[in-house]
């Protein structure tokens, strides 16, 4: 007798059922691993809770576990705190020249202005909080961790000066790990001039709002930080000059629970009020309102 001419077939068949529960159980491990996009949660670093980064954002990119302010951008800010997050931008492309030539300083520079979109560590400009007009200046975390420049520091001389041209009240938010060590002694020199500035404002009866926001320190702190008539903070903004573990090195002591956090600070008088996020425009509001009044 021939061979079966449809042997084959059953082979091809057999082959193909076997190959089917192999294909499924792959797909249910496959269907086992969640797909999801980058960025879709943010992980609250205090707490460990892992939350919609839309949901985040709505509440102003703090935790609704813990209360964790996270890090926010000049450009976020402006829209957390400005009416319609509206802003008329001032030397939006002033930039540092590198003054000392320090090594690998203007690589460094132009890789962090293409990662942020920012020239410098501070965007200043003129908005308006609860229709009142006001100059505002927002130093970004994310440029240089806000460290002070000779960009910063004649940016802010400028935003004072026209203040003072104008008559306008001056909002700064800080948010500094100090001098840029790559401009050395004309980093320090910012402190002097940026100071003057705001003691010219100030010698016109303006009003000068800091809001001290995570973290604020060295030549930051020891000038146009803690210069403003009224100081606000965000809670648990770390605030001061030399951190906590070179403090401890130096006097050799265990420093108290929660040194330099905001909330301690606001216990001694060196703040006079901590506002959350979700009511910060409408407390700077206030402020403006009475401060136009008495005008």
């Amino acid at each position: 007798m021939n061979k079966n001419p449809f042997k084959a077939k059953q082979y091809a068949t057999s082959k193909i059922y076997r190959a089917r529960p192999q294909d499924i159980v792959r797909t249910e491990v496959e269907e086992e691993k969640p797909n999801v996009p980058q960025g879709i949660m943010t992980k609250c670093p205090c707490c460990g809770k892992v939350i919609y980064t839309k949901l985040l954002l709505k509440n102003f990119k703090c935790c609704d576990e813990c209360g964790y302010n996270f890090k926010v951008s000049a450009n976020e800010r402006f829209t957390f705190v400005l009416d319609e997050g509206e802003l008329q931008e001032f030397d939006a492309q002033m930039t540092t020249r590198d003054p000392l030539s320090f090594p690998g300083y203007g690589d460094k520079l132009v890789r962090t202005q293409t990662q942020t979109g920012l020239v410098d560590g501070v965007v200043t400009g003129r908005g308006k909080i609860e229709g009142l007009p006001v100059l505002l200046g927002v130093m970004d975390p994310a440029f240089f961790m806000g460290s002070m420049g000779t960009t910063i520091g004649e940016k802010l001389a400028r935003l004072f000066e026209r203040a003072t041209k104008e008559r306008l009240p001056v909002i700064v938010f800080t948010a500094s790990g100090g001098a840029r060590m790559q401009e050395g002694i004309f980093s320090l020199m910012q402190m002097a001039k940026v100071s003057a500035a705001i003691a010219k404002h100030s010698e016109a009866g303006l009003l000068y709002i800091t809001v001290l926001t995570d973290p604020t320190t060295g030549g930051v702190t020891a000038s146009f930080a803690m210069l403003g008539d009224i100081i606000l903070a965000e809670p648990g903004a770390l605030i001061g000059f030399a951190g906590p573990r070179v403090i401890e090195q130096t006097i050799g002591q265990k420093l108290p629970e929660g040194f330099q956090r905001a909330e301690f600070l606001l216990e001694h008088g060196f703040v006079d009020q901590i506002v959350l996020r979700d009511q910060l425009r409408h407390t700077l509001g206030t402020i403006l309102k009475i401060h136009s009044l008495e005008r």
